[in-house]
């Protein structure tokens, strides 16, 4: 399959915060966005996201065309994806969820139409398998909540995905600004949210073993390595440890410490007490910030360090 045709209409399926999420971006971007949820209010959920989302969709800058009247909705599938020109797919994690609407979107679109997926954790290779027509143009296409503002897009081929389709969708997130990692081989949970498990796991296990408080293992993350690693990556951040010597000195000198700790790393099971540990803990963290003013901090610091990354890349372009 080939079709070099540019995208500039996305229809979206699911409207919750994920597919709300993308819908804006793409808006910002000047592309025509059609949606479809049958979950009730969603048209109305959806409006009021991306309304939300504007101003720092403006902050960052906007598409020429970009606007939010450029986005319509319908219950109707087969009207959301009629003109399309990709489908960007927000459903359920349910593998027979997805079977079933990929082969309904296999027999309703053009061969040329790339359907990609936001799913976290299932393969591509498990969804496309329901499509008997065209499962080259099938794709994980995951992004990081939230997607308006995060960069990150992860792009995944199941075993019947064609390398085209691999190209364009590459192609066209990287249009968008996003910054695309494509996986060589399907794992449960991609890349990133194995990054996170791995992280999560120690966390919660010193959580539970009365080693830290939760709000004090938030600190010690956000405030120590989780600004550098708003940076740079692990391997980056190895090789400037290493000091002159680089990541060779670095590990020649870490690699006995650091392995040493991998061995009593914890293993935590996630039973009623200890996740009650956990919520207990994070509430009072929380004290008595709604969920919505998080997210307003978390954004807000998100769009500065955005715009410090953005004015360091051009900085560094200049020279």
């Amino acid at each position: 399959m080939s079709d070099n045709k540019p995208i500039r209409r996305v229809a979206i399926i699911g409207t919750g915060v994920i597919g709300a999420s993308w819908a804006a971006l793409f808006l910002a971007k000047g592309l025509d966005v059609v949606a479809t949820d049958v979950a009730p209010g969603a048209e109305e959920a959806l409006r009021r996201f991306v309304a939300a989302a504007w101003p720092a969709l403006q902050r960052l800058g906007l598409a020429a065309g970009a606007s939010q009247n450029r986005l319509s909705f319908t219950a109707s599938l087969a009207d959301a994806v009629k003109d399309a020109d990709l489908v960007q797919e927000n459903g359920p994690e349910k593998i027979e969820f997805k079977r079933t609407l990929y082969r309904q979107l296999d027999e309703l679109l053009q061969p040329g139409v790339i359907i990609a997926s936001s799913s976290s954790g299932l393969t591509m290779s498990e969804i496309q398998s329901a499509c008997e027509r065209h499962p080259e143009r099938c794709v994980i296409g995951h992004p990081f909540n939230p997607p308006h503002l995060v960069p990150l897009v992860e792009i995944v081929g199941g075993t019947k995905t064609s390398k085209d389709t691999i190209e364009r969708v590459d192609a066209f997130y990287t249009s968008l600004g996003k910054r695309t990692v494509r996986v060589k081989k399907e794992v449960p949970g991609h890349v990133a949210n194995r990054l996170q498990a791995a992280l999560a796991r120690e966390v919660y296990h010193l959580v539970a073993d009365d080693v830290v408080s939760a709000a004090d293992v938030d600190t010690a993350l956000c405030w120590g390595p989780g600004l550098r690693w708003g940076i740079m990556g692990q391997l980056m951040l190895n090789h400037l440890g290493g000091g002159q010597g680089g990541i060779e000195h670095f590990f020649q000198q870490f690699t006995g410490p650091m392995t040493a700790w991998w061995k009593v790393l914890g293993n935590p099971q996630l039973t009623p007490d200890v996740q009650k540990k956990l919520i207990d803990g994070v509430h009072a963290e929380v004290g008595s910030r709604s969920i919505d003013e998080l997210a307003a901090e978390r954004d807000e610091v998100l769009l500065g360090l955005l715009e410090l990354r953005s004015k360091a890349g051009k900085s560094s372009q200049a020279r």
